[in-house]
């Protein structure tokens, strides 16, 4: 048990890793009720742009992980013109951009599945190694703050409160003047933008990018945003609480993988488990909600029971 605390700030970094990607999907799940599969081609593109800039390219590692947003900005715009534009489905509009990214992210690696970045030659943002974990997480902090405060910003703009209008209610958003095409590509731009970075900086705490590594990205990021809204739901009510929850979330999964993992669990079934995990957290919403609702019904009953005693002892 010792050693797994003391292995603790390698999955919470990553945690906040992926818990940055997970509020992409939070912009796009919650806000724009978009199901949008972008995500998993989107996570790699930010990776290989970023990897491919810095070592062929030797571009500074900031402005290769603003390269990576501007990367994954594209692939959201590209999702938003083909529902909005091509009148294709939202989560098929995401699984078209999804396979056409697999390809343009071999083609930016020069037709490699992976790219390796070493830690020796570059100067990087964020580290696996052990003696800069903690320097990692604090700037990771940093990354995700500066983040959620520009958003906390943006969402409060005139633009902001269009697109969350938008995932509220189309229909009366479009009576109210509200372009719900533009602003539905707007919230994928800056969504799989997100993605981009996120991307980006797990490729330098891994040391590489991989053509697979957003692989089943969209379920870890819902499982993210799932996990802070049920654990930190009742506590986080406003926006920015709701954000950092989500990062939360992102922290709890990767703390409860290591943990499994530690405790044996095949690394082979990893994915299967993972989508247990999911499932789950997925459900408890339903059930409180199915709980809630029996609760009063059978007060309800219990009440007209008790009625019709006390009518039939006055009879």
């Amino acid at each position: 048990m010792i050693e797994f605390i003391q292995s603790l700030p390698s999955p919470i970094a990553q945690g906040m890793i992926w818990g940055l990607m997970a509020i992409g999907v939070y912009i796009t799940y919650k806000i724009l009720d978009f199901a949008d599969l972008t995500v998993d081609g989107s996570l790699g593109t930010g990776g290989a742009v970023l990897v491919v800039l810095t070592t062929q390219f030797n571009v500074n590692i900031y402005l290769a992980l603003v390269a990576a947003f501007a990367a994954g900005c594209l692939a959201g715009f590209v999702t938003g013109i083909l529902h909005t534009k091509f009148g294709i489905p939202a989560i098929l509009s995401g699984i078209l951009t999804q396979l056409a990214l697999y390809s343009i992210n071999l083609g930016i690696m020069s037709g490699r599945a992976n790219t390796t970045i070493s830690w020796r030659n570059y100067k990087l943002i964020v580290s696996s190694k052990t003696d800069e974990l903690f320097f990692t997480i604090l700037k990771l902090i940093v990354i995700v703050g500066a983040i959620i405060a520009v958003l906390y910003w943006f969402f409060g703009t005139e633009i902001g409160r269009s697109i969350r209008a938008t995932g509220c209610n189309q229909n009366m958003s479009r009576a109210n003047g509200i372009n719900t095409d533009t602003t539905k590509i707007i919230g994928l731009v800056i969504s799989n933008g997100i993605v981009a970075v996120s991307g980006g900086l797990l490729s330098q705490f891994s040391g590489s990018a991989d053509v697979n590594m957003g692989r089943g990205a969209i379920v870890i990021g819902l499982a993210a945003v799932i996990i802070g809204e049920v654990v930190f739901g009742k506590l986080f009510n406003n926006f920015v609480l709701r954000l950092m929850s989500v990062v939360f979330g992102g922290i709890i999964y990767y703390i409860v993988i290591a943990l499994v993992l530690k405790l044996g669990l095949n690394s082979n079934n990893l994915k299967l488990f993972s989508a247990a995990f999911v499932a789950v957290f997925l459900a408890i919403p339903y059930w409180k909600t199915k709980m809630a609702v029996k609760q009063p019904a059978s007060k309800d009953k219990k009440t007209v029971s008790q009625k019709e005693v006390k009518g039939n002892a006055a009879n």
